[in-house]
This record gives C-alpha cells, sequence and structure tokens, in this order.
C-alpha cells in the first residue's frame, strides 16, 4: 500500500468515524490528506470505494484483536465481552463502524453492507468456536444472542450509557449460563 494511500485511508477512517460517512466529502479528506485529487481517484474510484476500503481495514484490525484474545471457550467470550465494554465506554467511543455504516448505506445489496454483513457473520462464528469449545448446548441461537448483546453493548457505549453496557454483558453472558 502507498503512502498516500494510507494517508488517505487514516484520514477517512478518522473523520467517518467520528462524524459519519455521509457528512464528511471527498474533498475535505483529500484536503486533511495532503494529497492531489488525482492521487485520491488513482486509488479510489469513488468515496464508495474508500468506504469499502475503511470498514474492510476496520474489520481487519478487530479480527485481530478479538482472535487474538488466548482465552477459548467462556473464558475467551468473557474476555472479548470485557474489551468490548471497556472500549464503548472509553472516551471518544461513536459505536460500531459497522453499524454505523448500515444505517448510512440501508439496501442490503450494496458493498458496504456487504462488509458489514461478512463481519458481523465473522463475529457471530467466532463465538460459535468459542461456545462449542465450551460445551455448550445450543451453540447457533447463542451465538446469535452474543452477537445481539455486541451490537447492544455498542450502541449503548455510543450514547454514553455505561450502565446498560455493564448490565447487558452481565445479563446476556448469565442467560447463556456463562459465568462473569
Amino acid at each position: 500500500m502507498s503512502e498516500a494511500r494510507d494517508r488517505l485511508l487514516d484520514t477517512a477512517t478518522r473523520l467517518f468515524y467520528a462524524e459519519g460517512i455521509h457528512t464528511v466529502g471527498i474533498d475535505r479528506i483529500i484536503a486533511e490528506a495532503g494529497i492531489a485529487k488525482a492521487t485520491f481517484y488513482r486509488h479510489f474510484k469513488t468515496k464508495e470505494d474508500l468506504v469499502v476500503a475503511y470498514l474492510t481495514r476496520e474489520y481487519a484490525r478487530q479480527r485481530g484483536n478479538l482472535e487474538a484474545v488466548p482465552e477459548q471457550g467462556v473464558e475467551g467470550i468473557v474476555a472479548i465481552f470485557e474489551t468490548l465494554s471497556e472500549l464503548s465506554r472509553g472516551p471518544g467511543f461513536r459505536g460500531c463502524p459497522f453499524l454505523n455504516a448500515a444505517v448510512e448505506f440501508p439496501k442490503p445489496d450494496h458493498a458496504v453492507r456487504q462488509v458489514v454483513d461478512e463481519y458481523r457473520a465473522w463475529f457471530r462464528d467466532l463465538m460459535a468456536e468459542r461456545l462449542r469449545a465450551a460445551g455448550h448446548e445450543d451453540v447457533e441461537d447463542a451465538a446469535r444472542a452474543l452477537l445481539l448483546t455486541r451490537d447492544g453493548v455498542t450502541i449503548s457505549g455510543a450514547v454514553g450509557d455505561s450502565e446498560t453496557v455493564r448490565a447487558g454483558v452481565r445479563t446476556a453472558l448469565s442467560q447463556l449460563s456463562i459465568r462473569r
């Protein structure tokens, strides 16, 4: 990846996450990245291509972080949710970049939504893998419930409701016979 492309993605990531995708224009990204317009279009044909690249990079980052949690089974799920809970209560947290993007791109067949769907399927599969390792009886439903909990944690964190984040994680884990 070129240095200019990295700067574009870094700038887009910062602005898209902080302000929303549709509110940030290409000209602003180009100006803040300190590149020429021609350089932008050499790397990305459209703003939507940039959005897909932003989400794809975020997916890889989150996947790397969450798959690196060394604990397996129940301990791994608890560690992942403790991490998500802490992050969602931290400064500058504006919610899940994937859910935020899904709201801005409502058509299910859009390329942005495809990245969102891939991320969510991966998270659900990660939970299913950890549940299987724990010997859970109803892996598929439990994995979906954990995905839903993850979504709720990020939304509650985005609106600054840390008590609901804590309560949601505790309740979800206890309902799945996972003690925290």
